[in-house]
């Protein structure tokens, strides 16, 4: 196996390969290592840690860019994170690979030479990153959308795995994204062309770095089967374990008839919360909110330091006087999530879960439940 490539984009693909390899996996040493495949379409580089696979190709040109060449094909094993520091810290234009006896990689660039011990590929295990089942495909910014929208909401506690999951649910030519941690939900729907029917738990944090690496895709396609989830965009395939079980019905959570409504400024409210968040101290980040048709307040206080409040100036109330407290982290992160500079709140009462909606875009609703501080 031999090949001089680009540096620039020998670097940008180990580091894409190199978020699913974890260095520490003692259990299964060899994913330490990356998988290099040399063939006929560019060079493969795969890194796994069982949960997360990723592949991403390097072609031989780009846009009649010379990326690769005096190429010997074949494939194999490399320590992920010592060739990705190597890449990094080089500084030449290109660099240059060659194993000799399949059990040493020479690597050289400009002045420096590396001798990196390297392992036949057949002892790499078998992955599986055709995709099969269901296949739907998204704009970059839909994905995007469900994903920031809802991933923050998901748990991040094992003891429910299936509450770690984002779960996709396709049904009348709409794609809903919903998570919870049982304290708060979060849900997001777009609109699809195809009539599919389809349910999967896909981990969050798996989700939050694909869209991480989906930076200059346009569109991204998906194939969902019984265990897997596979997403495809530009010279990049991507593999995640589904989380088996039945995601908790969530339909009914969502309050029809509430009986007050706050609408205020996205910011002015943020900054409220995050000014008097400071003396929530008793209370891990808890804050009261104090609503009547004259007055909009938010409130900490702490026997030890003291308290806070502060008022919200423009606003429009509908109801009888009510006070709630609530997480302020929880709410600021489905504020945030909304987009939009106005929000609306909407109250069944003191500890019923309430509602966080942007009053112009009816695809995405966030729900809190209320924290009883008495």
């Amino acid at each position: 196996m031999r090949f001089v490539i680009k540096r620039d984009e020998f670097l940008k693909s180990l580091l894409i390969a190199g978020r699913a390899v974890n260095s520490k996996n003692s259990a299964v040493p060899v994913l330490a290592n990356f998988k290099f495949d040399l063939n006929e379409k560019g060079l493969s580089i795969i890194g796994s840690n069982y949960e997360l696979t990723i592949k991403t190709c390097i072609p031989y040109s780009i846009d009649d860019r010379e990326i690769i060449r005096n190429v010997q094909e074949g494939t194999t094993l490399v320590n992920a994170k010592i060739i990705t520091d190597m890449a990094r810290k080089i500084d030449a234009e290109e660099i240059s690979f060659e194993v000799v006896d399949s059990t040493i990689a020479i690597i050289t660039a400009g002045k420096i030479k590396y001798n990196l011990n390297c392992i036949k590929a057949n002892e790499y295990p078998d992955v599986d990153l055709e995709p099969t089942g269901i296949q739907i495909s998204l704009t970059r910014l839909e994905f995007s959308s469900l994903v920031s929208q809802t991933a923050f909401a998901a748990s991040l506690k094992e003891q429910r795995p299936i509450l770690t999951a984002v779960n996709l649910e396709a049904a009348d030519g709409v794609l809903t994204a919903t998570t919870t941690d049982s304290a708060r939900l979060a849900r997001k729907q777009i609109s699809i062309s195809t009539d599919l029917q389809f349910s999967a738990n896909v981990p969050a944090k798996m989700m939050v770095e694909i869209d991480h690496l989906l930076e200059g895709a346009e569109s991204i396609k998906i194939a969902l089967s019984d265990k897997k989830a596979l997403f495809e965009f530009d010279n990049t395939v991507i593999a995640t374990r589904l989380i088996a079980g039945e995601y908790p019905n969530t339909k009914n959570i969502v309050p029809r008839i509430t009986n007050y409504s706050l609408e205020v400024n996205a910011s002015d409210l943020l900054k409220a919360i995050d000014r008097v968040n400071i003396l929530s101290i008793d209370r891990e980040n808890v804050v009261d909110l104090h609503l009547s048709e004259n007055s909009v307040e938010i409130s900490a206080k702490s026997t030890q330091v003291g308290s806070a409040s502060e008022k919200i100036e423009t606003f429009k109330f509908e109801g009888n006087n009510l006070q709630i407290s609530f997480n302020c982290e929880f709410v600021s992160s489905a504020v945030k999530a909304l987009g939009s500079e106005d929000v609306t709140l909407l109250f069944v009462g003191e500890m019923k879960p309430f509602v966080i909606k942007n009053p112009n875009d009816e695809s995405i609703i966030q729900i809190v439940t209320p924290v009883r501080t008495y």
